[in-house]
């Protein structure tokens, strides 16, 4: 038995829903390591479905234990909103199935307003990078700033107002800097103390609680948000998150050594798929791309925001598998690409006039490289419901494990409709 993190390997759009859930089910305990509530996934559970972008999937499981650990920033009012929000789908979240990191930073109004206003001042000129508007990275900034509001702070009334003095000292002079009001410091007060009751039942030394699971045998999965080519150092800056979310953070961003981690899944769409700016060398901008979006129905979880599609890109995916460690990749969305004629992977870039077999760091050589394809051969047949490799088309089970040969990774997982059932199970993550 072996603990589980899974990570998107593409841009964090892979349908990572499904797979989240069926591993939930089979865990003990669910962790959220990073990001906010700027991504999220889609639960579909007899029939149900349930749209989390803060709480870890585990919370909509009975008898599981949910942990958002210190690598989460919080937006208070945001996690009590989408706690309320599930109440009303029977889905009851207690401090008995739900525990938050006491070290957690706290997202305030006054980042989603400098979010919301470095935006509009980049889309003016140009430049914007596309974030959701939601003040994760203003967060971020104020974390290793060492000015940031902790979950912790809530709890203590007598220092609270010198920690908000301390982040209004920063704020406010940018604020002058762009010609904004000034946030008032009784405001920020109010806006902590309107929430705190509702938040601190929730606190725990998460890294402790989770020591003490191990130890006893319990199995823990680690869940992030976005995928790899969104992580702050390894994806394709500036175009990214702003935080690290790669398999390595999991241990980071909830307290545990890195050697509790065990099986890294990859979550990995049979094509690929992006929300946002930033370079995206596959992107199909034309009828293919029309319809992988259509019949994959690309739309974000979060953001409703339409995914910009293309081929497989073998390139970033084998990228991803050395960058996290991965162990197997679940394979989802398969079915999508039934009745196509024709299918592209591309294997290489050209830059210029050198081979590539890596993606560059700079944004412009990422912006110049030119995908090099291979094409293979389609099914018509439906995979839809395929529950074995068996009930795979040929030329499909060709698709798959050229899939496999050209990344450096097995196939843990073959999804083959949203439904929890269509799954091929190749491979048990947490029996590896």
């Amino acid at each position: 038995m072996t603990n589980v993190v899974v990570i998107g390997s593409q841009w964090g759009d892979e349908g990572k829903g499904k797979i989240v859930d069926w591993l939930s089910e089979r865990a003990d305990v669910v962790v959220r390591f990073q990001g906010g509530h700027n991504a999220g996934h889609t639960l579909v559970i007899d029939g149900t479905s349930y749209k989390l972008s803060l709480l870890p999937s585990g919370v909509v499981r009975e008898g599981k234990l949910s942990v958002i650990g210190n690598g989460v920033v919080i937006d208070p009012h945001a996690l009590v909103a989408e706690i309320d929000r599930l109440a009303t789908q029977g889905v009851k979240i207690t401090p008995d199935n739900l525990r938050i990191a006491d070290n957690a930073t706290l997202i305030l109004s006054l980042h989603r307003e400098l979010d919301a206003l470095r935006e509009d001042a980049a889309s003016n000129s140009g430049s914007k990078i596309g974030t959701t508007r939601r003040g994760i990275g203003p967060a971020y900034e104020d974390k290793v700033g060492r000015r940031a509001v902790r979950v912790m702070d809530l709890a203590n009334m007598e220092t609270l107002p010198s920690k908000v003095d301390r982040i209004l000292t920063h704020h406010n002079a940018l604020r002058r800097g762009l010609d904004q009001p000034e946030i008032q410091h009784a405001a920020i007060m109010e806006e902590l103390q309107s929430v705190a009751d509702r938040v601190l039942p929730f606190r725990e030394t998460v890294w402790r609680l989770l020591d003490e699971r191990r130890r006893a045998g319990k199995r823990i999965l680690f869940e992030g948000a976005q995928g790899t080519l969104l992580d702050i150092d390894h994806g394709t800056y500036p175009f990214v998150t702003s935080s690290n979310t790669v398999a390595g953070q999991a241990a980071a961003g909830s307290g545990m050594g890195p050697g509790s981690l065990g099986y890294v899944l990859g979550i990995t769409k049979a094509y690929t798929t992006r929300v946002g700016e930033g370079p995206f060398p596959t992107e199909q901008d034309n009828e293919v791309g029309q319809f992988l979006g259509e019949r994959g129905h690309e739309f974000g979880t979060v953001t409703g925001r339409k995914r910009r599609c293309g081929w497989f890109d073998a390139v970033l995916v084998r990228q991803a598998v050395a960058n996290n460690g991965i162990t197997g990749i679940a394979l989802t969305k398969l079915d999508v690409l039934d009745g196509l004629d024709e299918l592209k992977i591309c294997v290489g870039y050209r830059l210029d006039d050198r081979d590539m077999e890596y993606l560059p760091a700079s944004q412009s050589q990422q912006e110049r490289v030119v995908p090099v394809y291979e094409t293979l051969e389609g099914w018509k047949e439906s995979t839809v419901g395929a529950r074995s490799w068996n009930d795979l088309p040929a030329q499909a089970v060709k698709y798959v494990r050229h899939i496999e040969e050209l990344i450096g990774a097995p196939v843990a997982l073959l999804s083959t409709s949203p439904e929890r059932e269509d799954t091929i199970l190749v491979t048990d993550p947490f029996e590896d």
